[in-house]
This record gives C-alpha cells, structure tokens and sequence, in this order.
C-alpha cells in the first residue's frame, strides 16, 4: 500500500517528538553521568589503574628552584648597619615523588608515606652548585638567640666555642653545601653538649633533612564511601592535631594532604592542606578563572591573612608570639631555633619589614603563591609553592660574634616548588575533562534542534497535504465536460475526459492540475 504524505508527515511528527525528549532527557542526565564517572575515577581506589597509579607514583613533573640572599655588606652588618642583600638563583632542582608504605583500611581510608629526591638541574640554573654565596650562619646567630636567656657565663663560653671552631656570624660556601650539609666540628660539639639542638646529627645543610626523606606518615579518605571526603586527611602520623601552637583551632589538621581536593569545586571553595614542614594547616582562596592546556582551571592563592599576626587576624593568635604580619615563627616545630617562614621578598607582608633590609622588590607574579586546580576533578594542572626562610638576628651580650647587630629577621633564601601536567597526561584530560563533555553537551541541543526542525517539516507538510485535499474538493464543484477528438484516416473519434475548466484549452491538448492525467488530443487512435 502506498505511502501517503499524511502519513509521512505523521511519522515525522513523532519522531521529532520523539528527539527532543531524548535531548531534553540528555540535557539532565548527562551531567549526571559525566560526575558519576568523575567520581569513579578520582577516588583511591587500585581498580582506576590510571587514576591510581597518577596518584601512586606521581608522574607530573615537579622542579624546586631555589634562590639565595647573598650578603653584600657582612662588616656593615655586625656594626648595626641595615643588611644589603642580592637574590642569586635560580639552583633548580627536579624531584622525584612516590608513595609507598601503602595501606588500605577498612573504614575507606589509606596511610602512606610519600618519599622524595631532589636531582640538580644544571641547564636550567644561573649557575652551578660550586657557586659561592654569604649568608647568615645559623649555627652562630640562631644559637645566640636561643641561649640568650642563659647565664652570661655559659654564653661566654659559648662564644668561646665558637673562636675555637673558626666560626662566625656569616658564612661564605658552595650552594651545594649549604643546601645539602657540609661538615662541621661545631656541629659536632652540639650534638654532644646540647642535644636535641640540631635537628640533625650529621651534616648541617639548609636542606639535608628533606633529600631522600618523607613526610611522615599521612591516612586520607579515599572517597569510596563519600567523594566529598576523598584525599581528606584523617590522621598525621596517628595525629588528629598536632600541639605546636597555642590554641585548638591553630592545632587542627584540616584539609588534604596537599596534593589533589575533592572535586566539584566553586568560586566559594576553598584549599585547606596541612603542611608537615610549616607545622600547621593552612588554607588558599579562589582568585580567578582561568585555562591550562585548555582545561579550565581555578585559580587559588594564599590570602594576605596567611600569615598575618594575631592583632591583624584574630584566628591566628594561637600561632604567636608574633612579630609583624606576614611572618609565622616555626621555632615550636623546628627545635626552638629563631626561625620564621614567610612569602618571597616579604610579599603580603608588613612593610616595615622591606624598610630593614635593602635589595627585596616583592610582586604577586614572581613571589605569589598559587595552584591552577581542575574545579571539576579537584586535579592540580599548575602548582608553584613559593615560601622564604628567614632568622632572626641580634646582638647577644656574652656572644662577641653578634657585634652590634641590629634586631632583624633576616632573609636567607626562598624556594619555589612547581609543578604542572603536560605532554600526553595532558591530552588524556583535556579529552576526557573537555572534550567528551563537551560533545555530550553539544550532542543534547543537537537533538533537541533536530527534533524541532523535524517536528516543523512534519507540520509543514500536513498542512500542505491538508490544502490541497481542500482545493481538490473546491475543484470538484467546478469541473466542465471537455470533448476531446482523436483522429485516424480522417475519422473521428469521441473520447470524454473530465478535467479542470480552463479558458484557455485547445482542442488537441488539455491541461490538468497533477492529480488529473493531461491527454494529447492528436494522438492517432489504433
């Protein structure tokens, strides 16, 4: 049975119904999809080999470029002049991270401990590691401030100690040692009179405690049961808060592990983190928008409150005795030696301290802290860290080798630590983060357009159809008898067709609307 156009259009109809009910469906499930899926893959779980394994091993690459303070005017100093500094740098240095110690517990968490090496990168530093700085000797000018509450006889002796090991409050050696440690008889003799002073008993190097060491042992949620909490920390070394600071919210452990934060993030999220070598938790705020590779990113950074004074931010009064904001004493966690962590060149900080100390230019771009996060998987895409360890000096009655120092926390070095995703590790997110949510996104309008056009031209041609049933049952009223002839060897034939009633209609041709067939009145007659 043929097919007629009413029923074509019938079927359009239904099928452009039919298509933007699916888009409209795609329009609220596929989001829904797309996070479940999301979901899956960042939680720790071994079964997302790829997932698990960017977690494990950490493959991004990570650089620690690290800049010193040179000394200009050491002399100068001791006499109670103001410091001149030059920042010379950067050392680089990659990084190799892994996990290991990995334990899942049944109360969906996992403990770790995660281990780092540090490799100097001579191609992208100013220089080599056998370069040679000044800066602050830690041993002379920390030690001083420690016993400066000491009897003035054990002070003396003290300063004793110091002439008879040839030290003094400033020190001129090889990048490379002052990082990683450079042997000392000083050290030595405080290991063994005072121990516990150092933090290490080996070598004393800026750094000597990190290479080749973890940071002690994390459990965090693994988000199997709830990915809200995943990469949340639970406990640091058995530790739900740590005891260093003087109230109960300073101590708390919040946030991840530093890493990678839940996902699904907005404007209003924040990064919380606790960092084993600041000793505290610390929290970094939304900037700004932004993309990375062309994966959209939000743009975190640390806020002037970070390390503002308790006076200036009442939250941070249980990190004090404090001094200026933009300073954060570390002395609880760090063997009560006098020395403070801050932003590079002060950045963020209180201005007196750029007036004590000559050479420091602090800008957002180059001494700001921030992480470019993935706010729909909470996956870093560009990370750079940038802190500045500082000590304070002083002159110290008894300790000869202070001088005249005026009091000054004193720049030593900053360092920056980076990271970013790149190469093919990129491409994989920007497929599966952009990409294929985007075409599901462009697919469900694509639907829905198709399924209104379809729906119009089924429209369109019923009513069409329905006109033209019109106009033929308007035409049956007016139909004539036309006579056409056919003619054979002079003989007439007579041949009756009913057509349309036209003015213009001629004996040998007849015209007709297309439902009606046209008749060639001289066609010979067999």
């Amino acid at each position: 049975m043929a097919i007629t156009k009413s029923k074509i259009a019938v079927g359009l109809l239904v099928g452009g119904i039919l298509t933007v009910v699916f888009g409209t469906v795609l329009v609220f499930v596929g989001p829904i999809i797309i996070d479940d899926q999301i979901a899956k893959n960042v939680e720790i779980n071994p079964k997302n080999e790829m997932s698990y394994t960017m977690w494990k091993d950490i493959p991004v690459p990570f650089f620690m470029s690290v800049y010193f303070f040179n000394v200009l005017n050491p002399q100068e100093i001791l006499n109670g002049e103001k410091p001149m500094v030059e920042q010379r740098g950067p050392y680089v240095y990659s990084q190799k991270r892994w996990k290991d110690n990995i334990t899942f517990h049944e109360n969906n968490t996992v403990s770790y401990k995660e281990y780092r090496q540090y490799f100097f990168e001579r191609d992208m530093s100013v220089g080599d590691e056998s370069d040679v700085v000044t800066i602050p000797n830690m041993l002379v000018l920390g030690a001083a401030v420690m016993m400066e509450k000491l009897p003035y006889a054990v002070r003396m002796i003290i300063s004793a100690s110091f002439k008879a090991f040839k030290e003094t409050a400033f020190l001129t050696k090889p990048v490379g040692e002052l990082m990683w440690g450079y042997d000392s008889k000083l050290v030595d003799f405080l290991n063994s009179y005072f121990p516990g002073m150092l933090p290490s008993t080996g070598k004393f190097g800026l750094f000597s405690e990190f290479n080749n060491s973890n940071s002690g042992m994390f459990t965090v949620n693994t988000g199997q049961d709830d990915i809200r909490k995943v990469h949340k920390v639970d406990n640091w070394n058995g530790l739900k808060k740590v005891d260093y600071w003087g109230t109960e919210q300073c101590n708390m452990i919040n946030g991840t592990a530093g890493q990678m934060w839940p996902p699904f993030m907005t404007p209003e999220s924040t990064l919380p983190f606790y960092s084993p070598d600041a000793c505290r938790s610390m929290e970094l705020v939304y900037q700004r928008p932004g993309s990375v590779g062309g994966v959209p990113v939000y743009r975190f950074v640390s806020p002037t409150t970070l390390f503002a004074n308790g006076q200036d931010y009442a939250p941070n009064e249980g990190f004090c005795p404090c001094r200026q904001s933009g300073l954060l004493s570390v002395s609880s966690c760090r063997n009560k030696s006098p020395v403070f962590i801050s932003q590079p060149h002060f950045f963020n900080g209180d201005p007196f301290l750029l007036s004590t100390v000559l050479g420091l230019s602090p800008n957002e771009d180059d001494h700001g802290l921030f992480i470019d996060i993935h706010p729909e998987t909470g996956v870093p895409m560009n990370v750079s860290v940038r802190l500045q360890l500082n000590i304070l000096m002083k002159a110290v009655s008894g300790i000869t080798e202070t001088g005249t120092i005026s009091e000054v926390v004193m720049p030593m070095i900053w360092f920056g630590e980076s990271g970013y995703i790149d190469g093919p590790i990129l491409k994989t997110f920007h497929t599966n983060l952009v990409v294929m949510p985007a075409m599901m996104e462009y697919m469900q309008y694509i639907f829905i357009s198709l399924g209104l056009a379809t729906i119009v031209g089924a429209v369109i041609l019923k009513t069409q159809v329905k006109h033209r049933a019109q106009s033929s049952a308007n035409l049956t009223e007016k139909q004539d008898q036309v006579v056409c002839y056919f003619s054979k060897g002079g003989a007439l034939k007579h041949f009756q067709k009913i057509i349309k009633s036209k003015p213009d209609v001629h004996l040998n041709r007849a015209f007709v609307e297309p439902q009606i067939q046209i008749c060639h009145c001289a066609v010979p007659f067999n």
